[in-house]
């Protein structure tokens, strides 16, 4: 295992009911205004946003509104937001909703205490902001893992990018699966799989022996599996949804990371497929996975072979390449198993996307067991198609 420093410094609050008993004495830490971050308007529908809003008028707060954060959240909408936290002098932002809104809210905490754009800043400088509006998460979608990292990831228009940017790490978090109820159920299974993919591009990170790290993440991906499944009998059994929640944040908390170099390779390439087209991303990554495995299954044969083993319960096959595929194809048999495209057409990807352009412009890992190059991501999405 590689050296490693590990600090994670968000307080979560997990399970039914966590918001109306804990909230309201939470606020008291924070100044009077707090900015109330939402996204297309769902909380308002399943009446997270009236319970929310009466804790903050119980407390006296001055409620300033940032709505309409979209599904892959825009860098002209963090300015948006930023510009409002500013001239309001805002102590607090509050995000409600699924990663989407957290991973905004995480960029205009620390754009709006800056004088400079943070995405020169950071792509161009290589240098990162130190302070930050304080940030609380409500979360209502669960996948992403937002709400336990500093990582958000935001789509530059202008330059037809999608990339990872680093703002605030919220100081609390609620996790009630109750509020994933509401949520229509494919955007459920999208985000578990996302979950899934958070696992899989850790797992098939270096170095690839055995260590304590991956014995973890073996132990939530078969969890993740399991209760995907649960929820395809019972759309509303509280404990798979509960299971899945807690998945997802410890997917992206830090604890399945440690003492490794990450892949991340395929949330590259779907992230640059979702700058040219807005796609849902774990419907993505659904299509992408397998395909891009089935490239590299052969350079990582050991790690895919574990993988196929102590994750899916394949018996080893006559050789390790063998089972290594097998490994794959268990995971593509999955993926039609949830009802999750495995086509760019099923995904809804315009047959004039400019796929050449997609792959120039994605990002290469250091953390693939094989480095791939622009052309074979290329390949790849013709392959998706």
């Amino acid at each position: 295992m590689n050296n490693f420093i590990f600090e994670n410094k968000t307080k979560v609050y997990f399970g039914r009911g966590g918001v109306k008993e804990y909230l309201g004495c939470l606020l008291k830490k924070y100044g009077p205004t707090v900015m109330l971050a939402c996204g297309g308007g769902s909380v308002k529908r399943n009446g997270v946003y009236d319970e929310v809003m009466g804790i903050l008028n119980a407390q006296g707060k001055t409620v300033v509104e940032f709505s309409g954060i979209m599904p892959n959240p825009t860098y002209a909408k963090v300015q948006e937001g930023a510009r409002l936290a500013r001239e309001n002098n805002v102590d607090l932002i509050l995000a409600v909703g699924g990663g989407s809104v957290s991973d905004c809210c995480k960029i205009v905490s620390a754009q709006a205490l800056l004088d400079e754009d943070i995405w020169e800043m950071e792509m161009t400088k290589h240098t990162f902001p130190s302070r930050f509006i304080p940030l609380g998460v409500i979360v209502t979608v669960f996948g992403t893992g937002s709400e336990m990292n500093a990582g958000a990831v935001i789509t530059h228009e202008e330059k037809r990018l999608k990339y990872g940017v680093f703002g605030a790490q919220a100081d609390f978090a609620f996790l009630d699966p109750d509020y994933s109820l509401s949520v229509p159920f494919p955007q459920v299974i999208s985000g578990a799989f996302d979950t899934l993919s958070h696992a899989m591009e850790t797992y098939f990170g270096k170095p690839d022996e055995n260590n304590l790290s991956d014995d973890i993440n073996e132990a939530v991906m078969r969890s993740v599996i399991r209760n995907i499944r649960v929820l395809m009998r019972d759309h509303d059994q509280y404990e798979a949804r509960s299971e899945l929640a807690w998945a997802s944040a410890m997917a992206e908390n830090g604890v399945l990371k440690i003492g490794k170099i990450t892949d991340f390779q395929c949330h590259q390439i779907e992230h640059q497929l979702g700058a040219y087209t807005n796609c849902n991303h774990g419907r993505g990554l659904a299509v992408i996975h397998p395909v891009l495995y089935r490239h590299l299954y052969q350079a990582g044969a050991a790690r895919f072979a574990r993988f196929a083993q102590n994750v899916w319960g394949i018996a080893p096959k006559d050789c390790e390449e063998a089972t290594a595929l097998a490994g794959v194809e268990a995971l593509a048999a999955f993926i039609r198993e949830i009802g999750l495209p495995t086509t760019l057409t099923e995904l809804g990807i315009p047959e004039d996307t400019d796929l050449r352009a997609v792959a120039d412009s994605t990002n290469l890992t250091a953390g693939c067991c094989r480095k791939l190059t622009h052309e074979e991501i290329y390949q790849i999405l013709l392959e998706c198609q």
